[in-house]
């Protein structure tokens, strides 16, 4: 039996657990008054700061604010390096809330020099050394996924040689988060932003994680990246489907909320809750305007491009 499958039928999944969130509080920061309990279909993750104009500087203020408009998920990149006792307190009140936690970033992304793909020892014992810091992070503040980018290529080798390192060491990682139930998830970035990294399509991605073969090694399929990088959005989500963790989206050209670029994001995100995703859609993008008239439109291109629970196409 491959051990893909060996562990796929052991493994549990990990939730989230707390008290039903309470929607329609009274807060003068909501620009649309009481939401009567709707969520969104898809588990959509502002980050903190998004809202900040709306919900007030105090992160558990933003969480409060986040349930209350609908959303049930929070991503934070910085997680990690947040204080022990603040990540604590945002996991109580996440708990309490029902919010799920996404992503956190795991380990030191190598951005201009070779990084996984090198097979640099140190940097592989750096590597496990982060994900073994990152599993008491994710028991924490109850996270499932981390964000792992194998970093930049190195051009002194082939590519096949870098592919090997990378899925080596992407191995010796998974090792420590199968026992956890918990997943990094490799997010291929495009080649306009972030030149010269190791990870840039969907398929290359989906093949490393076959290589890995864990279920604790999953694609973060980021909608922003991979349109500038190879587009063929929806064929190349049902192609890696089998591998797919994890999204976030950005409308293109410029990265901010969708309905701004060029994305029908109407469409991938039916396509997406069509298939039966249950995971989460990390919002990593910025407001297309400044302060709060900008949050306030950010939530109006979610409600136009999302659907709430139990609500059918054409209502």
């Amino acid at each position: 039996m491959r051990r893909r499958d060996f562990l796929r039928g052991t493994a549990t999944a990990a939730a989230v657990t707390g008290i039903a969130p309470t929607f329609g509080m009274k807060n003068a920061g909501h620009p649309n008054g009481p939401l009567q309990n709707k969520q969104f279909n898809l588990k959509y993750a502002p980050h903190f700061g998004m809202f900040r104009n709306l919900a007030g500087d105090d992160p558990l203020d933003q969480l409060q604010f986040i349930a209350d408009e609908g959303f049930t998920a929070l991503e934070d990149n910085g997680m990690k390096g947040k204080d022990i006792a603040l990540q604590e307190k945002i996991a109580s009140k996440m708990a309490n809330l029902g919010l799920t936690m996404g992503v956190f970033v795991a380990h030191t992304i190598y951005w201009s020099e070779p990084g996984l793909a090198g097979g640099n020892k140190d940097q592989l014992k750096e590597l496990l050394g982060e994900i073994e810091e990152s599993v008491e992070v994710a028991k924490r503040v109850n996270a499932k996924w981390m964000t792992v980018v194998p970093g930049h290529i190195d051009p002194r080798q082939d590519m096949g040689y870098q592919t090997a390192h990378v899925v080596e060491a992407l191995r010796r990682a998974s090792e420590i988060l199968e026992p956890h139930d918990l997943v990094m998830v490799l997010e291929p970035l495009n080649f306009r932003d972030h030149p010269g990294l190791f990870l840039s399509k969907a398929g290359q991605a989906y093949q490393v994680c076959r290589a890995v073969d864990s279920p604790s090694c999953k694609i973060l399929f980021d909608i922003y990246h991979q349109q500038i990088h190879e587009g063929n959005l929806i064929p190349n989500i049902d192609l890696a489907w089998d591998e797919i963790g994890y999204f976030q989206c950005g409308d293109n050209p410029g990265r901010k909320e969708p309905t701004t670029g060029e994305i029908n994001y109407l469409n991938v995100f039916k396509h997406i809750h069509d298939k039966g995703f249950n995971g989460i859609v990390g919002m990593e993008h910025g407001n297309s305007k400044p302060g709060a008239e900008g949050e306030k439109a950010l939530l109006k291109a979610y409600r136009s491009v999302g659907r709430w629970v139990g609500e059918t196409v054409g209502q």
